[in-house]
């Protein structure tokens, strides 16, 4: 039996207006934040990240997502715990992660 080469579906919004990806898909949007590329996020590019979705109060819930997601209090989420971050943006961020 021959596998189709099947391509990973790209992000889109749901009805619901959330922004749907996988958390592979997830960590490169995320990344687009990382303004001056040193592979981490700060509380200002996560600041910029829940104003790209139409969020309100872009300056407080970057604030609750470094705060959840920085546990070595560092003030940066690194690729250690962008996986902490993933909760935090689906409550807060209008950001959907599903598994396919």
């Amino acid at each position: 039996m021959a596998f189709k080469n099947i391509q990973p579906r790209k992000a889109y919004y749901s009805a619901d207006g959330k922004l749907e990806m996988n958390l592979e898909e997830f960590k490169k949007w995320l990344k687009k934040f990382d303004a001056d590329k040193d592979g981490k996020i700060s509380r200002e590019e996560l600041r910029e990240a829940v104003r790209s979705t139409g969020g309100r109060f872009s300056r407080l819930k970057g604030w609750r997502g470094m705060k959840s997601a920085d546990t070595n209090k560092s003030g940066f989420i690194d690729e250690n715990e962008f996986n902490n971050l993933v909760e935090f943006a689906q409550k807060h961020l209008r950001v959907r992660i599903v598994s396919y």
